[in-house]
């Protein structure tokens, strides 16, 4: 009877298990698709409207040379010591207009494209769009933009030559076009030149009107070694080169001399190289407006110019203020869904005061169509006439349309400057509520998909408490981390720095492991604690991660990167240690097969990590290192790339066959190991040159953890808490800014949007990942101690934390969703919850773990 009940409640634990864990991609979903709405937009293109002022006035200029610079922070161009000499030049001729174009976040290249080119907010959702190369939802085909505004013109052709994601976002829209791809971050010197080697045959030829060009070389240098980066100066003089040549060119050729050139950056970058977040050096790219015809409106600045706290040089301007500007320098109507305002350093280019209130009534009465289909209120209709002060109505959309007919009417009548002064003003609060109504919340959803988190949070406490098997007072420790992180993220401050909060939830549970498993004080077993801590505080000051301390000094900084001998030294003893790993697994079969197996599938992941190491940090490879490059020279990093990856694959065969014939303990045992070993191997093969040693030192933690009686629940908390750890101590973090792309083009040759995603996944995830095989040989030593449904009682506990974890972002995401930061903080930290449930609990976890440790249980 016992017997048959402890059956029902294995039953029951299971059933519930299954149900919570469904639940979490059924909560994700729901939530998400209230906190990232769909975005409407106003159809059709823009077309002059008759508002009493007149033609539209004259434009300066026929045609536009649009230069986008990836991640061109604003320093870079104005101050002391920038690579952009000539430009600067031209800025203190006044030729050049300055400015510094505030990137609101997320501050990557589609969502900036998007916010340039139509003046509106993009979503955030766009952030998971841009890492899919092969996605289309996104496009802007059926959006007003001045890009579609140019070609309505029939001006003259568009062209494009860089970054596809101009290609992907105006399908069809340019005449001739060479897109380079923007995630093989490696490159830095090619997928420049490509760009670079039209130029000079588009700037003879008269059939243009629009030339986009947009180069990516200097955001790879960030992202590879950082703004101080000794490529960075060399990559701003080539840019500034371009600068040269097509503004000669302006100077020289009869059909150029109506042309505007515009130097601008997508984003900026941080002190690491990233992008992403909201940090000042992220949001502050440079805007440079070019032409000789500039001169006889500009005002005198100082070059280089001095320096200033959070990169606000000269003139501060949104990126959106770009469309309605362009549209009056131009000659077109301000695209339809634009919230940018007129930039007014360029009003002395129409001394006609009729011109001038054309240019700003038509941007303002474009705003307030915008402002009115968004409040649902018929705002365009002058129905405030009585009213004396605009502060009485009803709310702040209809304060703005009260303020915008009185504007109106006194339109032209401004002796003393303050109808201009109104106008800005009401240009700026129009900005300031479109930006608030953009977070267009459905609350219905947004509780859904909390309750269905907290619902799943409810099923696998229930699973956890039938299928218990130990006292619940060791589970408390877990208890209050989960309680104490769930607390952590309502503040932004501790989402931005939660590593520290991992670091130190480890360092205390491993102390508190090895006090409890000491059966005496010894020297020795106190040797071995220090030894233990020490692995701990290396692994806390490998990478510097978070965002107040982002770039300062760490171990890779400090010693690694400095001395690429010692880091070559501490990789190929990694290697080495995988090997030894290795032979010994295979130690079942002749040494005639065994010997080449290892040796032959690590030595293919040593001369890939060396070539691959080459392209991505050729700083790196000197010495014995290079010299051993020349010696492996040949194939190429795709070809090296899948050699290691179906190495490792035929490698894993002779262990799965043992593992499915044979019922002998230690030789199933020796098998499952070895599955781990090639587990390492592929994290190594994903991982950074620098990141590598890590795993020596993870290797020490779990043989530490190997040496303790642990149960289950040990066994979960270690493994959770190491698992967070070691995400953030390879320079993992809550910003979109720190997703490494580097190894997701390992072995592919073309864009597949399934093998990316799972490369950058591992290469992202690579310590999560390597404990989880790490927790299948704790979890099959525990079940092989005492026996019991260990796994099952492990999973319960992970999901425990996983809904727990996910209910408490949603709640913080929910409360503070009128946060100053929500968009800059609480989303990005939305995205990685979703990550780490669906990624590293379900994926992982569950089936890469559960996999593991079936296979190692058998029968």
């Amino acid at each position: 009877m016992q017997r048959r009940q402890y059956s029902l409640s294995l039953s029951l634990s299971t059933g519930l298990l299954i149900v919570a864990n469904s639940l979490i991609p059924v909560a994700i979903l729901l939530f998400a698709t209230g906190f990232f709405p769909y975005k409407p937009f106003l159809p059709g293109l823009a077309q002059y409207e008759a508002l009493g002022y007149g033609a539209p006035p004259p434009a300066p200029f026929d045609r536009l040379v649009f230069m986008v610079v990836d991640a061109l922070r604003s320093d870079f161009v104005y101050a002391n010591g920038s690579g952009f000499g000539f430009t600067q030049s031209l800025i203190a001729d006044g030729a050049a207009m300055p400015f510094t174009a505030h990137a609101t976040s997320p501050t990557i290249t589609m969502p900036r494209i998007k916010a340039i080119t139509t003046g509106s907010i993009p979503s955030f959702l766009d952030v998971i769009l841009n890492f899919d190369e092969a996605d289309t939802s996104s496009s802007l085909a059926s959006q007003d933009t001045w890009l579609a505004q140019m070609k309505a013109k029939e001006a003259g052709k568009l062209v494009m030559y860089g970054d596809d994601t101009w290609l992907k976002l105006f399908p069809d829209t340019f005449d001739r076009a060479d897109g380079t791809s923007s995630f093989f971050v490696s490159d830095f010197t090619e997928v420049d030149r490509n760009v670079t080697r039209h130029i000079a045959d588009e700037l003879r030829q008269d059939d243009w009107s629009t030339m986009v060009l947009h180069y990516l070389g200097l955001d790879h240098i960030g992202h590879k070694a950082g703004p101080r980066s000794p490529n960075m100066i060399p990559k701003q003089r080539e840019m500034d080169g371009i600068v040269q040549q097509i503004y000669k060119a302006i100077e020289i050729e009869s059909h150029l001399q109506s042309t505007l050139l515009v130097l601008l950056g997508d984003h900026g970058m941080n002190d690491a190289g990233n992008h992403g977040a909201s940090s000042p050096g992220e949001t502050s790219p440079a805007l440079v407006f070019m032409s000789p015809k500039l001169k006889t409106i500009s005002k005198p600045a100082t070059v280089p110019a001095p320096y200033v706290d959070e990169f606000q040089y000269y003139s501060f301007v949104e990126q959106s203020d770009l469309a309605p500007t362009l549209g009056a320098l131009l000659g077109f109507p301000v695209p339809k869904n634009n919230l940018g305002a007129f930039i007014m350093d360029f009003l002395p280019f129409w001394p006609e005061k009729r011109d001038q209130v054309n240019i700003l009534m038509h941007n303002t009465r474009q705003i307030l169509e915008i402002v009115a289909a968004a409040s649902g209120n018929s705002l365009l209709a002058n129905t405030y006439s009585g009213i004396k002060d605009c502060h009485q109505v009803s709310n702040a959309a209809e304060e703005l349309a009260c303020r915008w007919h009185s504007i109106n009417g006194q339109a032209g009548n401004d002796p003393d400057g303050t109808w201009s002064v109104q106008v800005t003003q009401w240009l700026q609060e129009a900005q300031s509520l479109m930006s608030s109504m953009a977070s267009n919340y459905d609350m219905n959803r947004l509780l859904s998909g909390a309750v269905t988190a907290a619902l799943a949070l409810l099923l696998s406490l229930v699973a956890t408490l039938v299928s218990a098997q130990t006292a619940t007072r060791t589970a408390l420790p877990l208890a209050g981390i989960t309680l104490l992180y769930g607390i952590m993220m309502f503040a932004s401050s501790y989402v931005e720095e939660e590593h520290h909060f991992w670091y130190w939830s480890t360092s205390a549970w491993v102390v508190y492991l090895a006090f409890k498993g000491m059966s005496k004080t010894s020297a020795r077993t106190i040797g071995g604690v220090l030894l233990v801590l020490t692995v701990v505080r290396l692994i806390r000051g490998w990478n510097q991660t978070g965002q107040k301390f982002a770039g300062e000094p760490d171990i890779v900084k400090l010693f690694l990167a400095s001395n690429p001998q010692l880091l070559w030294c501490l990789i190929i003893g990694t290697y080495w240690m995988v090997a030894v790993q290795l032979l010994r697994g295979f130690g079942y079969l002749p040494s005639a097969v065994s010997f080449p197996l290892s040796i032959g599938l690590v030595a293919s992941a040593v001369s890939f990590k060396l070539a691959f190491t080459n392209e991505d940090a050729p700083e790196l490879v000197i010495g014995f290192a290079r010299s051993v490059l020349d010696i492996l020279d040949g194939p190429s990093l795709v070809t090296r790339a899948r050699a290691v990856f179906f190495g490792l694959v035929l490698a894993a065969v002779c262990p799965v066959y043992v593992l499915a014939t044979h019922r002998s303990r230690n030789l199933r045992l020796k098998a499952i190991r070895t599955l781990h070993h090639l587990c390492t191997l592929l994290a190594l093969t994903q991982s950074r040159a620098t990141n590598i040693p890590l795993f020596l030192l993870l290797q020490v933690l779990h043989m530490f953890l190997e040496h303790l009686n642990l149960d289950t629940v040990e066994i979960t908390t270690s493994s959770l808490l190491l698992q967070l750890a070691s995400f953030f101590a390879m320079g993992g973090s809550n910003a979109i800014s720190s997703i490494d792309l580097s190894s997701a083009y390992n072995g592919v040759s073309d864009y597949n949007v399934v093998a990316v995603g799972v490369l950058t996944f591992i290469s992202n995830w690579a310590g999560p990942v390597w404990w989880t095989s790490a927790t299948s040989l704790l979890l099959l030593q525990n079940q092989a101690r005492n026996g019991g449904n260990v796994y099952k009682q492990h999973v319960g506990l992970l999901t425990v934390f996983t809904t727990a974890s996910l209910a408490f972002v949603m709640a913080a995401c929910t409360a503070l969703r009128t946060h100053l930061f929500i968009w800059t903080v609480f989303s990005p930290k939305y995205l990685y919850s979703m990550a780490w449930s669906l990624g590293q609990h379900i994926a992982i976890n569950i089936g890469f773990g559960g996999l593991l440790y079936g296979l190692g249980r058998g029968r």
